[in-house]
């Protein structure tokens, strides 16, 4: 008898992959559809849509029922934005989620998380799972992803309705549609500058080590629990973006600003948009200025030994797919 799963988020990248994974696997796929191209998109990857979006629980009721798993993975996921904006998609739509699973008779659900639901304007060195979340976080997306995230483990209930947490770092892979095309655009008009030369460490998770990690938390995750996956060890930010860019054929820029002129860049930007406010976003957000200068480095001792997580994709392999077109 095949399982059945259901994905939210299913057209994004993350979402994509869980689908494919899943499918390949022999099970049945449904997901969550908010427009009709969204609906194209899942159903060419194998998946039975739902048409709805987050606000639409029994449309997900209706289409979670008889799922043994649920995988989270839609969010609003941007440096710039109204608090609102990310309250109603990331808080209340998780709410959402997770309401629907258990009125449906879900048995899991893994919801997608991220290091960023950690920061309030600190590097993150050698972090683990015991590390505090930031619910009340400068940045919206932090404050929210961690917010959705406290509602996830607390409505854990062992054995009747068990939620777990998977943690990538700067999710990355053949296909990218969030990160890879912003970088390409920044880099190609003039955007793109290292702040302080771009030496910091940072974590990163290949798309398929992403959909490996939730695999595992699907099937053998503690419950009530949360858990880091990356590629391994870190590596410097300057030379991973700039690898990531040569794939695409993009010249990689050699502009280097000092950290102070992009913090007077950051705090002026960010004044003058909420001020006015202009469309858009800053030159430099908050979260952005996080990215482009602070160490993120992540033990992910928790996944291999309790999960058995072993990243499935090397920084190598992953980049030669990329080339390869």
């Amino acid at each position: 008898m095949s399982v059945t799963v259901f994905v939210t988020g299913g057209s994004g990248f993350v979402g994509g992959a869980v689908i494919q994974r899943f499918v390949q696997s022999g099970a049945v796929v449904r997901a969550l559809a908010r427009s009709e191209a969204a609906v194209e998109r899942v159903e060419s990857l194998g998946a039975r849509a739902a048409l709805g979006d987050l606000a639409s629980v029994e449309v997900m009721r209706t289409a979670m029922q008889g799922a043994s798993l649920v995988v989270h993975c839609a969010a609003l996921a941007d440096d710039w934005g109204r608090p609102e904006a990310f309250e109603e998609a990331n808080v209340r739509g998780t709410a959402n989620v997770l309401r629907a699973a258990r009125a449906a008779g879900v048995a899991r659900v893994v919801h997608v998380g991220t290091e960023a639901a950690l920061m309030h304007g600190q590097p993150l060195v050698d972090v683990d799972e015991t590390y505090p979340l930031a619910p009340d976080s400068p940045v919206p997306y932090s404050a929210s992803k961690a917010r959705a995230e406290i509602a996830v483990v607390a409505a854990n209930e062992p054995g009747v309705f068990e939620t777990v947490v998977v943690r990538p770092r700067l999710v990355w892979g053949k296909g990218d549609t969030n990160l890879l095309p912003e970088l390409v655009r920044a880099a190609r008009s003039g955007r793109l500058k290292w702040v302080d030369g771009g030496r910091h460490l940072t974590a990163t998770t290949h798309v398929r080590n992403v959909v490996e990690g939730i695999v595992l938390a699907g099937r053998v995750g503690r419950a009530g629990h949360a858990y880091f996956v990356t590629d391994g060890p870190p590596v410097q930010f300057r030379t991973f973006i700039s690898r990531l860019l040569e794939t695409q054929g993009v010249e990689v820029p050699a502009t280097q600003i000092p950290g102070w002129v992009a913090s007077t860049v950051r705090i002026g930007g960010e004044a003058v948009w909420k001020a006015l406010p202009l469309p858009g976003a800053p030159p430099i957000t908050r979260l952005a200025h996080w990215f482009l200068t602070l160490d993120c480095t992540i033990d992910t001792t928790k996944a291999r030994t309790e999960l058995g997580y072993v990243p499935i994709v090397t920084i190598e392999e992953g980049l030669g797919e990329m080339r390869a077109g």
